[in-house]
């Protein structure tokens, strides 16, 4: 037989060699169990037969699996023809019921006519009322009323005549309870957590009252609370006062925006803090507008007891005392009677010399502390931009919070600088005053003694010259 190609050449060669290797390989198996030819004959016939057995049994097994195939295979068309089926009758149920929706939806509508703006109208209202009654105060002392609110506001049916009456008795209770002023026990959720029952004044929907402070109400977990921080003292007494008075009218503080003026004041920040934004250069400037108080204090002390000793000398200057300058500026003048009027004078102005640094001691310290101030507030200014300028640089300008504290440093340095310089200035001018009103008086009782000097001197050499013209007559 003549083969096409030798690749088929190859395949066969390989089978034959494969079914030579069985042979040899079976005769082998056989020869070790048959002792002639005749039994290896009937040995391979044995094989042959068992053999085919096998394959009929599988190829039987084969044809049955094949024939259940068949039938799975069958039954699975059927299921599918079935499901396509039932698929074409849903898609035309759908298509039929949509087509009825659309109708009645029309039908609806049609029976609805002026219904459905009402429906609009209600659901507007409720929504707006819902907003405004959450965070009423009245809420405060009656919790809940928003409940039925809410459903009308979010239902998409049109409501029935209990919710338009409850619609309508929220509405009326917040109009009447607005103009209450009422009192309610409640629980009080304190700033750390604790809770006490406490005597709660609602005015109208403007203020919730405690005992002695203002309160607010959180809508968020339906509860009372105290302002993070209270208004100034005197407001804060009013609420005591009004607490307390029994009489038709009382004062009191009141919030016209329902409770936003009062929960700013939390995010206000107080004098204290404004004192710490000035850092480190506020502390400085404090310091020098307490060391130039200090010592204009006690400048504007020492000056009026020298300034009271020099009157009480004033009005005995024949008893010179060591205790006041005047009364030393009188015993110099004593001591130098006998000297000419030349010479006194020198005397009384070392005298007065003297006595000059001793009661001008500590003006020149004020007027350079009062110079220093604005000029540190200027120094606070330059810095706080400074820091500004590198945390635009670092976080650019998008969120200001980030530039806040050096600007209040640059601001609050510069205010506090002024706010020292202006009492300083004010304590330098009434001690510059004071010094120079007692030295003015020194300088005047001086040159009275002077020329009180030189007029004793004149009557002298008067007295001396008369008789000499008599003899001369």
């Amino acid at each position: 037989m003549n083969f096409p190609n030798s690749k088929m050449k190859k395949t066969l060669s390989a089978i034959a060699m494969s079914v030579m290797v069985t042979f040899s390989f079976s005769a082998s198996l056989a020869h070790a169990d048959a002792n002639n030819l005749g039994d290896l004959l009937e040995q391979v016939k044995q094989d042959r037969i068992s053999e085919g057995k096998i394959n009929k049994q599988r190829e039987a097994e084969f044809l049955s699996e094949r024939a259940d195939k068949k039938d799975l295979l069958k039954k699975a068309k059927q299921a599918l023809a079935n499901e396509k089926a039932r698929s074409k009758s849903l898609n035309d149920n759908f298509a039929e019921n949509e087509i009825t929706l659309a109708n009645k939806e029309t039908e609806l509508e049609n029976a609805k006519g002026t219904l459905g703006e009402m429906f609009g109208v209600v659901r507007r209202a409720a929504n707006e009322t819902t907003g405004r009654i959450s965070t009423s105060l009245v809420s405060a002392q009656y919790p809940g009323r928003d409940v039925v609110l809410n459903k009308l506001s979010e239902a998409k049916e049109l409501p029935t005549l209990h919710e338009l009456e409850e619609l309508w008795i929220a509405l009326q209770t917040e109009m009447t309870e607005s103009g209450k002023i009422v009192k309610f026990p409640a629980k009080v959720t304190k700033l750390d957590g604790t809770t006490s029952e406490q005597t709660i004044t609602r005015v109208g929907t403007f203020n919730l009252l405690g005992e002695d402070l203002y309160l607010r109400y959180n809508d968020q977990t339906s509860t009372i609370q105290p302002l993070g921080r209270q208004p100034e003292g005197h407001v804060v007494g009013t609420v005591s006062d009004f607490a307390k008075s029994a009489a038709a009218f009382a004062p009191l503080y009141m919030d016209p925006s329902k409770g936003q003026i009062l929960g700013l004041l939390t995010q206000k920040a107080t004098l204290e803090e404004r004192y710490h934004q000035g850092g480190t250069v506020g502390y400085i400037i404090t310091g020098v507008l307490c060391l130039g108080l200090l010592i204009a204090l006690e400048r504007l002390l020492t000056l009026g007891f020298v300034g009271m000793k020099i009157r009480s000398q004033l009005k005995n200057l024949t008893a010179p005392r060591k205790s006041n300058p005047l009364g030393r500026i009188l015993m110099v003048y004593r001591e130098n009677k006998e000297a000419d009027v030349e010479n006194l004078e020198l005397k009384l102005d070392e005298a007065i010399l003297r006595e000059t640094p001793k009661i001008e001691r500590g003006v020149a310290i004020i007027k350079i502390l009062a110079a220093i101030a604005p000029l540190l507030g200027l120094l606070g200014t330059v810095t706080g931009m400074i820091g500004t300028f590198q945390s635009i640089t670092l976080f650019g300008t998008g969120d200001p919070k980030i530039m806040a504290g050096d600007i209040s440093m640059a601001l609050v340095t510069t205010a506090m600088g002024l706010i020292a310089a202006l009492p300083l200035l004010f304590f330098f001018s009434v001690v510059s005053a004071r010094s120079k009103s007692i030295i003015n008086i020194l300088d005047q009782q001086s040159a009275g003694f002077i020329a009180e000097h030189a007029e004793s001197e004149a009557a002298v050499a008067t007295a001396s010259v008369s008789p000499a013209v008599k003899e001369t007559e």
